[in-house]
């Protein structure tokens, strides 16, 4: 039943995911949310962030962002890293996603989201046949309704870490 909403892999961090062997396995596009993935929410860019972003560059990824955000906020995080992005997404419509990886030149198959939420990073990109990788949200402190969804969330990642468990699949979160 939540298997739907279920990440192709869940990990502490974007930081810590091993994108060599992405790259190795085909992959050649990456998709970000922004808040709580990359940064604490309505945080500009960090020098951890610039520096992903120049690393998995050089390693010959296309990266882009895509975010439920409005044009200002997504650009203000983007000013030092430069980017190609969509903002008001939609997630967890499988529109931009389709629409980046067409940008990025790349496929479903050789594509991978990469978010903190499951009702709208994971399950948009799920719905637009991307795997998918979910973070541990960045900050401690979020917006009350967003307190709510992780709640539910909650609820879907007991049965998650369960499935993970029978199949004898490691579950981060």
């Amino acid at each position: 039943m939540f298997q739907k909403f279920y990440p192709d892999e869940a990990v502490e961090s974007a930081y810590g995911i091993p994108y060599e062997k992405l790259y190795e396995d085909g992959v050649r596009g990456l998709l970000y949310d922004i808040d709580n993935t990359l940064v604490e929410h309505d945080a500009d860019a960090t020098a951890q962030a610039v520096e992903l972003i120049g690393r998995l560059r050089k390693l010959g990824f296309s990266v882009m962002f895509l975010s439920n955000n409005d044009e200002e906020r997504v650009r203000r995080f983007n000013r030092d890293i430069g980017a190609k992005y969509i903002y008001k997404a939609g997630k967890p419509s499988p529109r931009s996603y389709l629409r980046a990886m067409e940008q990025m030149g790349t496929s479903a198959q050789t594509t991978v989201f990469i978010g903190d939420q499951l009702f709208t990073d994971i399950w948009g990109a799920k719905r637009a046949g991307i795997r998918t990788y979910l973070v541990r949200p960045i900050a401690k402190h979020e917006e009350i309704q967003i307190v709510l969804k992780r709640r539910l969330e909650g609820i879907v990642l007991f049965f998650y870490r369960r499935y993970c468990k029978k199949c004898r699949k490691v579950c981060a979160r």
